[in-house]
Order: structure tokens, then C-alpha cells, then sequence
């Protein structure tokens, strides 16, 4: 398949970099929390066989889904914020490791370099991670995962070290909440961090039951509103949208 990222929807985002296949924020059925349901298809684990890594972003439901992970094939490698290796370790297949921004680890050719993100940290009353986390993957192809985040001064530092940035643009409520980007933010984030290339996520999968329909623009508009904004900013930024399930060459055109 040579150097690719493919788009699975939400947050989830299978990397294929330099040899090794990292997937972020496993999210594969349609069942999700409450009255909320996935509206792509899903994802069959036998796509995602030779899975290297896996990195969790924080322990909120739609990124942290235990069903997904028992689902995943192989022994991979898993990469969680410090204090989520233990719910973890309860459904992963492979060695779990617990990070904290700033630490890095070696996966083949790979280094994967913790972020800080600002977003919340609680999964319920009794898990909680020190800190949501972004990750950095470093290869042939520099790429970063912001996984959920807000603004934060830091995204200044990745400038110069990313080719490829996964920026999340929306959310599956009618409102986003403390600790995400909208369009805007996510657009004012790539030129931050001056990325070659910038790809959307986090929008166009998850909507409440029934909400589909009556509001279209609020679930699959996030994404052109990102390419807008971002072309409102700066001509140097390569906007890639790509729909859940479509591929991209890292370095060359989207294709299914």
C-alpha cells in the first residue's frame, strides 16, 4: 500500500508510515453511548490486520472504546495517557505503555512523541488519566494526531516538524463544548504549527439518533468549513478532506 493515512471516521485514523501501521482512537462499530450512532460503516477488524501501535487519546467514550479494542487483530502495541493503562490492559491484546506529554517511544522506524492536549481527562468517577494527549509520529513523514484538543500555546513548538496534521473539526451534539476546535480554531491551529498538509477529523460519523436529517449542515459541514477557513489564513497550508473510509497518499492526491 506504500506511505498512506486512511480516514476511518471520527477520530479513528490508520497510518501507514515507513513500515508500520499505527491506528489512533479505535471507534470501529456503529453502536455507541446513549442515543448517539454511528451513521458510516463500520470498520471490520481484518482491514486493520498488522497493526504495529495504537494510540488512545483520553478516556472519553468515543475515543476509548473497549468493544473496539478486544475487536482489534494481532498483539499490538498500545499508547495511553498515564493512568488509563489499566482499563486499558483490560481489553487490549498487546503490552500497554502509559505516557505523559513530552515522552517518546520507538516502534520500528517510528518515534511516537506524546503532545500535551487541552481537553478534559475524566472517563468516569473512578478513571482518570493526568491529561489528555496528541501524538507526534515521526518517520520518512512527520504526522500529528491532535486527538481532542483546544488551542494551546505549545502548538507553536510543532512548527518545522509537521507534514501532516490531524485536526479535530466538529463533534456529534449540537454544541462542542470546552476543550474542542471548530473549524476556525482547528484552521488558526495550521497555520500555528505551519503543516504542509491539514486533514480534518473528528466530524461527519457520530449524530444523535433521529438528527441526522434535520441537520445535515451541523454533522457533514465541518469539514469544508475547515478548507475555508484555513484558505482564509494562508495560501501554504494543503487542505485534504477526506470522508470516512477514503485514503491519502502521504505526500500525493486522496483516493479511495
Amino acid at each position: 500500500m506504500g506511505d498512506r493515512l486512511t480516514f476511518l471516521g471520527h477520530s479513528t485514523v490508520l497510518v501507514d508510515l515507513d513500515g508500520v501501521r499505527v491506528l489512533t482512537d479505535p471507534l470501529l462499530g456503529h453502536m455507541a453511548a446513549g442515543s448517539i450512532r454511528r451513521q458510516v460503516p463500520a470498520v471490520p477488524p481484518e482491514a486493520l490486520a498488522g497493526l504495529s501501535a495504537v494510540f488512545i487519546s483520553h478516556g472519553h467514550w468515543d475515543h476509548l472504546d473497549l468493544s473496539s479494542l478486544r475487536a482489534l487483530p494481532g498483539e499490538p502495541e498500545f499508547f495511553v495517557p498515564f493512568g488509563l493503562g489499566r482499563i486499558v490492559a483490560k481489553a487490549a491484546h498487546g503490552v500497554v505503555h502509559e505516557m505523559r506529554a513530552g515522552d517518546r517511544l520507538t516502534v520500528g522506524d517510528l518515534t511516537l512523541e506524546a503532545v500535551h492536549a487541552e481537553h478534559g481527562r475524566r472517563r468516569s468517577l473512578f478513571t482518570t488519566a493526568e491529561g489528555a494527549l496528541g501524538l507526534l509520529i515521526s518517520g520518512s513523514t512527520g504526522v500529528y494526531f491532535a486527538g481532542d484538543t483546544d488551542l494551546f500555546p505549545e502548538m507553536r513548538r510543532l512548527a518545522g516538524r509537521v507534514d501532516v496534521a490531524l485536526l479535530p473539526v466538529g463533534g456529534w451534539g449540537p454544541t462542542l463544548g470546552r476543550g474542542h476546535m471548530d473549524p476556525s480554531r482547528a484552521a488558526e491551529a495550521a497555520v500555528r504549527m505551519r503543516a504542509a498538509i491539514a486533514t480534518p477529523i473528528h466530524w461527519g460519523t457520530l449524530y444523535p439518533m433521529g438528527l441526522r436529517r434535520l441537520t445535515v449542515r451541523r454533522f457533514e459541514g465541518p469539514g469544508e468549513a475547515f478548507r475555508q477557513a484555513v484558505a482564509a489564513r494562508t495560501a501554504i497550508v494543503d487542505v485534504r478532506v477526506l470522508q470516512p473510509g477514503q485514503s491519502m497518499n502521504l505526500g500525493g492526491q486522496a483516493g479511495q
